[in-house]
């Protein structure tokens, strides 16, 4: 066990969905137009918009691989060339923390944890698979609140934050979901990167009809989260003969090797757009999505702002050093992060538990100690930046 001269704030965090997650409070004249559960072939499928869905492997999470044992794989360790599925090892139970929060507050306490940041598993993968019916959508993603409101609660007991998912599809809608999860102390919301389908088409999340709840966000000072996830740009990966889905765990090389990112082009596009300068109270965290996107991102904005200085309102590096976290793989190359945005922007996330992350969240501290990182620096960029975050700072 890892010790700390502190207690952790995890920002990467997840629990693995209730079967009844997105049906429990789902409009019974939308059920089977959104999420359901079926046996096909002798085995329990998810239907997603009435297609067998495969964004995660095993939807039921019973049994599961235990966290952490992809660590290896995750750092580019893989030397007997093994199929991602065999790295799983022996499957086990689901544990009780993985959904119940009383369970989860005492493994915290065991890990040395005081606060996290708690995600989706599944939810995460299901807005592209319903952007063909936005009705169906929209009610998917407002049963799954509400099943996470009383399963787990948005910040039960000061330390367990779980982060409402929030669509822009409807942009009134989304304003009217944020302004719902804030009268229940919600702390974090969590959205996925890349333009958004409405009933006008597509739009990119800085544009003005989705003003209403960027305000929102900014008046209360709730943290806005972008995770992974599966995103529109998966359509584009048929036309370099890829599948146009994602299926968590399929090794294929060049998924591994495009250079397409949605998460950096997100962030590029609300620079871009002054999201920021309209909204100036506005904090943003980028969760599993790493950090190597960062240091592409401003090299091109600083050649785009030496050669358009007049289409920004200020340097957008500047910008971006103040209104974004970034929380990095563990795996990344942290020291030059550290340069680039220095230890206040700067989040720790195991990715726990699944397999992808830290069987031991507060072993994250080796990673930054191996990039010298300073005591004063581990405890802010692993407690003092999350805590800041997961406390509201309304204009």
């Amino acid at each position: 066990m890892t010790e700390l001269s502190f207690k952790f704030f995890d920002c990467d965090n997840h629990y693995y969905e209730a079967l009844d997650a997105f049906t429990r409070h789902m409009d019974p004249a939308l059920r089977k137009r959104g999420i359901q559960w079926a046996e096909i072939d002798g085995r329990t499928r998810l239907l997603v918009g009435g297609k067998v869905n495969k964004f995660i492997p095993n939807p039921t999470f019973n049994p599961v691989a235990a966290p952490g044992v992809m660590d290896e794989y995750f750092r580019g360790r893989n030397p007997k060339s093994a199929d991602p599925g065999q790295l799983f090892g022996e499957l086990e139970p689901t544990r009780p923390e993985y959904r119940d929060r009383d369970a989860r507050i005492s493994l915290m306490d065991q890990q040395g944890m005081d606060g996290c940041l708690l995600l989706p598993t599944l939810g995460v993968g299901m807005e592209q698979a319903l952007i063909h019916d936005l009705p169906a959508l929209q009610a998917a993603v407002r049963a799954f609140n509400r099943w996470m409101d009383e399963d787990w609660g948005f910040s039960y007991q000061g330390r367990i934050f779980s982060a409402p998912y929030i669509t822009l599809s409807d942009p009134a809608g989304a304003a009217k979901e944020l302004e719902w999860a804030l009268e229940r102390d919600a702390r974090f919301v969590v959205m996925t990167p890349g333009p958004v389908m409405t009933v006008e088409g597509w739009k990119a999340p800085a544009d003005a009809m989705f003003d209403p709840f960027w305000q929102l966000a900014n008046d209360s000072g709730i943290t806005v989260a972008y995770h992974s996830g599966e995103t529109p740009y998966t359509k584009y990966l048929s036309a370099w003969g890829e599948s146009e889905f994602t299926e968590a765990f399929r090794a294929s090389a060049f998924r591994s090797l495009i250079s397409a990112d949605p998460m950096q082009d997100t962030i590029a596009n609300h620079l871009a757009q002054g999201l920021f300068h309209r909204f100036p109270n506005l904090r943003i965290a980028t969760i599993e999505v790493g950090s190597a996107w960062v240091f592409h991102l401003f090299e091109k904005l600083h050649k785009t702002y030496g050669q358009v200085p007049h289409l920004f309102p200020e340097d957008p590096r500047e910008t971006f050093k103040r209104h974004l976290w970034v929380a990095p793989f563990y795996e990344d190359e942290l020291a030059s992060l550290l340069r680039l945005l220095g230890p206040d922007h700067i989040l720790m996330g195991s990715d726990y538990p699944h397999v992808e992350g830290l069987a031991e969240p507060a072993s994250y501290i080796k990673d930054l100690k191996n990039f010298n990182y300073t005591d004063e620096e581990c405890e802010k960029v692993m407690s003092t930046n999350g805590r800041f975050l997961a406390t509201r700072r309304p204009v």
